[in-house]
C-alpha cells in the first residue's frame, strides 16, 4: 500500500544505466498474482536486476484508493522497480504514472497481454496496432512527469507482417521511449516456438535498450537468446516461478531459497494461497508424483511449515 510506504522520496536509481552495464540485464516479468512485492524480494537475492509489477489497471487505479492499496505495495529495498499499466487513454496513463512516480523507478504500457478480456476493453496487445495512440501515450508520460530518471518502456508482441512492429518500435522510439520488451510471438500465438529472428531484426533496427522475452527457462537459455538476438536484456516469468534462483545460475531451486521465501513470505504478510502456490511452482522439479499428492492439498501456513521441516529440515 502506498499509504505504508515512508513519503520522503528514497534516491531513486535510473533503470535505463542498468543497460549501460556491459552486462545482460535480468528481469522479472509481470506476471498476475505473482510478481508482487515478497516474489520481486526473492529474486532479487539471486541475481535479478530490474522487477516489474503484476499488471495494473490504470483507470481503476487512479480512480480507487481501494484499487491502489490492494494492487502496489513497495518498501525501501524493492528497487529499481517499474510498475506495469494497461491504459487506453494518455491521460489516465499520465495520472497513474504521477500517483506512482515517488514510488517506483518507471512505468511499462502493456501492450502485449493477449487476453480476450484485457483486448475487448482496448487494453494489451491491440495497441501494438494502434501506433499513434502508443506515441501520445508515451509523449505525454514524458512531458508531464518532471523526473529525468523515470523511464517509460512498453511490452509488445509482434505482427505476422514485422515490418509493421518495426515502425511501431521507432515510432515509439521517436518519442522517448527507454527501452521495448519485445515477447517474440504474434497475438494468436500460444505455445509456438518463440521467434527469436523477430527480436534479432527489430534489436537491429533501434538504437534503444531492447529486451528479449518468451520461453527463457534457465540462465544457458538467457544468456544464448542474448547472443540470438543481441538484446540488452532478458525478461523471465514462468522460468523464474520455478526457480526464482535461476539468474544466480541455479539448475533447480535451492533449498535455501525456500528457506527464503519461506522467510520474507511470513514478514511480508503473504496471503496463505499464495505463499503455497509459489512454493508448489519452486518444488516442481524436486518433488516426486506421491509428495506432490501431499503437499499440493495442504491448507494452511502451518501444514506447510511441518511438511517443509519433516522432508527438507526447513520451517
Amino acid at each position: 500500500m502506498i499509504g505504508d510506504i515512508e513519503t520522503k522520496e528514497c534516491q531513486l536509481k535510473d533503470p535505463v544505466d542498468l543497460f549501460h552495464s556491459g552486462q545482460v540485464v535480468k528481469i522479472c516479468a509481470p506476471m498476475v498474482r505473482y510478481s508482487k512485492l515478497a516474489f520481486r524480494t526473492l529474486v532479487r537475492k539471486y541475481s535479478c536486476d530490474l522487477c516489474y509489477t503484476p499488471m495494473i489497471v490504470a483507470a481503476d487505479f487512479v480512480r480507487s484508493a481501494k484499487a491502489r492499496d490492494s494492487e502496489f505495495t513497495t518498501n525501501k529495498g524493492d528497487h529499481p522497480l517499474i510498475v506495469q499499466f494497461a491504459a487506453k487513454e494518455a491521460q489516465v496513463l499520465c495520472d497513474a504514472a504521477r500517483i506512482i512516480c515517488p514510488f517506483a523507478d518507471g512505468i511499462d504500457l502493456n501492450c502485449g497481454c493477449p487476453q480476450r478480456w484485457a483486448m475487448a476493453e482496448g487494453y494489451g496487445a491491440c495497441l501494438i496496432n494502434k501506433p499513434e495512440l502508443v506515441q501520445d501515450m508515451v509523449r505525454r508520460v514524458r512531458n508531464q512527469i518532471n523526473k529525468p530518471r523515470f523511464s517509460v518502456s512498453i511490452k509488445i508482441r509482434i505482427h505476422e507482417d514485422l515490418k509493421r512492429t518495426v515502425d511501431l518500435c521507432q515510432k515509439a522510439e521517436a518519442t522517448g521511449v527507454s527501452w521495448i520488451t519485445v515477447h517474440g510471438r504474434s497475438v494468436e500465438e500460444r505455445h509456438q516456438p518463440v521467434h527469436y529472428d523477430a527480436i534479432k531484426i527489430i534489436k537491429q533496427s533501434m538504437s534503444i535498450p531492447i529486451v528479449a522475452n518468451g520461453d527463457i527457462r534457465t540462465l544457458r537459455d538467457a544468456e544464448k537468446v542474448h547472443h540470438l538476438t543481441g538484446a540488452d536484456g532478458v525478461m523471465v516469468a514462468r522460468g523464474l516461478l520455478a526457480n526464482p534462483a535461476m539468474f544466480a545460475g541455479y539448475e533447480e531451486t535451492p533449498l535455501k531459497c525456500i528457506q527464503d521465501w519461506v522467510d520474507i513470505a511470513l514478514e511480508l504478510g503473504t496471503p496463505f494461497t499464495c505463499f503455497h502456490h509459489h512454493l508448489m511452482y519452486m518444488m516442481e522439479r524436486i518433488t516426486s508424483k506421491q509428495e506432490k499428492k501431499v503437499f499440493n492439498v495442504l491448507s494452511s501456513t502451518s501444514a506447510v511449515l511441518d511438511y517443509l521441516n519433516d522432508h527438507y529440515g526447513l520451517g
